[in-house]
């Protein structure tokens, strides 16, 4: 039997696909907990064409995202931590200062999306590498420059 799913169902597929079941399994569990619906030939062409929108909309991110990938990798950031006289940092540099870093630069990227390599070694002044997900298919590596306030 094949369903049309209205959500993510783990080891099945996600919103919007049609997967083929066993009759009892989409009876007993997938139509009564609302995870999906029958897959008639109206559904088919409604969820072909969510599809298609989703397809143009997700194209337009991608090429959004690539765009900024491309100005961060040309820069480096600097972020500005408080210093002893050695360079050593009181605290460590995060994501969170590198996401503000980066909006001041003029885009606004969720500190989640940031993985800095080394984060816990970040004590000292000196130029880092973060890499920083910008879409599913979309990672740049940004520079920056831990500098002292």
């Amino acid at each position: 039997m094949q369903v049309i799913l209205k959500e993510d169902v783990k080891n099945l597929g996600t919103k919007h696909d049609l997967v083929k079941v066993r009759p009892g399994y989409a009876r007993n569990f997938l139509f009564p907990q609302g995870f999906a619906v029958e897959a008639t030939e109206g559904r088919r062409k409604e969820v072909a064409e969510i599809t298609k929108q989703r397809a143009h909309k997700e194209e337009k991110l991608r090429t959004a995202a690539e765009k900024t990938a491309e100005f961060l990798k040309n820069i480096t950031l600097k972020v500005g931590a408080k210093a002893g006289e050695k360079g050593k940092i009181f605290g460590s540099v995060t994501s969170i200062q590198l996401s503000e870093a980066i909006k001041k630069s003029g885009y606004d990227i969720d500190r989640k999306n940031i993985s800095i390599d080394n984060e816990d070694n970040i004590k000292t002044l000196g130029t880092y590498t973060a890499k920083v997900k910008l879409h599913k298919d979309v990672t740049v590596a940004v520079n920056f420059e831990v500098v002292s306030e």
